[in-house]
């Protein structure tokens, strides 16, 4: 028999059930919340990170290009496969921990109506289609540089059946080389190694706007916000973030043997996107609502669309890629290595979530 104290209890648990639903929906309101604003020292710490972030992402992504003068950082050194598996571990955990988190976060969120964004996952969807999506222009950027280099090999050859002897002289020195060098296969088929050369180049242009997305987004967000007890930790993390994001793309770069203007022009426009997203942050401190229902789907759906790429990028382009090669198949130590590399980046970078 159920005694007075229980009937007590019981109502209690009933009419918290009730009221719950409007005691949370209470709590998330969508108007700014009151942190402790102090405009011009939250300016001196957004130029400090202008600053910061500037220099740790050039460094980051210059210094795996050193490999022209560091002999130790060239694609093909075991150091090299070590320092990417850390970067790639990087961008990953950047992916799964801060961009599509966030992302979740943004379009779910009780500012925005029920219907359709509080029924539907549009993160997980956005962040699948981008996947997709940067699968698809992986591959056709890929098959028509392919074939358009298919086509120059072709006339090439015809040229050549065109001057008999000179062309019989070739074939016996390739072959001669063939039968007595190491380097005589590359002569003969460089078509692989063009092959491989396109893929690098398309995973390292793909790779950058994949992180230029989110890198303006952090930019803005931090460049708009007053609040010094919020800067002040971020400065630290996008610092290191930044870094480590840009060694990453600094690899990918390398290995895509760009002219040094294209390198240049890259390397420079990673650098600036989170300064530059910054300072659009600083010039519509005043008009720029984070809780608004417009700023929360654009963030929503450009992190999502980011975070895909990101993890797509990170996963089949960078790791599978690295962990596939036969250099690093046939060395246990070397697998090891990048295996622990690899763990190591990507929970260094999740732990900056409980600073960013």
């Amino acid at each position: 028999m159920i005694n007075f104290k229980q009937t007590q209890f019981l109502i209690f648990l009933c009419c918290l059930l009730i009221l719950l639903p409007s005691i949370v929906r209470g709590e998330c309101t969508c108007e700014p919340e009151e942190e402790d604003r102090n405009k011009p020292l939250a300016l001196k710490y957004k130029f400090a990170a202008i600053a910061s972030i500037l220099v740790t992402g050039a460094i980051g992504v210059c210094f795996p290009l050193l490999g022209k003068i560091v002999e130790a950082l060239r694609p093909e050194k075991n150091v090299f496969f070590v320092i990417k598996a850390f970067a790639a571990g990087i961008i990953l955990s950047t992916g799964f921990i801060h961009v599509l988190p966030d992302a979740t976060e943004n379009l779910t969120s009780p500012c925005l109506n029920e219907n359709p964004w509080g029924k539907f996952p549009f993160a997980g969807l956005v962040a699948m289609t981008a996947a997709i999506g940067t699968l698809m222009v992986d591959v056709f950027a890929t098959t028509h540089y392919t074939k358009s280099q298919l086509n120059k090999t072709q006339q090439g050859n015809g040229d050549e059946e065109k001057t008999g002897e000179q062309h019989e002289t070739q074939v016996d020195v390739h072959t001669h080389a063939a039968n007595g060098h190491a380097h005589g296969s590359v002569l003969l088929d460089p078509s692989a190694s063009s092959h491989q050369l396109l893929r690098h180049r398309v995973v390292s242009q793909v790779l950058e706007l994949g992180i230029v997305v989110h890198s303006v987004i952090i930019g803005i967000s931090l460049g708009a916000s007053e609040s010094p007890k919020t800067i002040k930790p971020l400065v630290a993390a996008l610092t290191f973030h930044q870094f480590f994001e840009g060694m990453g793309l600094g690899g990918c770069i390398s290995q895509a043997k760009f002219k040094s203007r294209a390198v240049a022009i890259m390397a420079l426009f990673f650098s600036l996107t989170t300064p530059v997203g910054i300072g659009i942050g600083i010039g519509i401190t005043n008009t720029y609502d984070e809780s608004s229902p417009t700023a929360l789907i654009v963030e929503g759906l450009l992190n999502s669309a980011s975070a895909g790429i990101l993890i797509y990028m990170a996963l089949v382009d960078l790791l599978a890629a690295d962990f596939m090669n036969p250099k690093l198949q046939n060395s246990g130590r070397l697998q090891l290595g990048a295996t622990v590399s690899l763990l190591l980046g990507a929970g260094l970078m999740s732990l900056l979530a409980v600073w960013a």
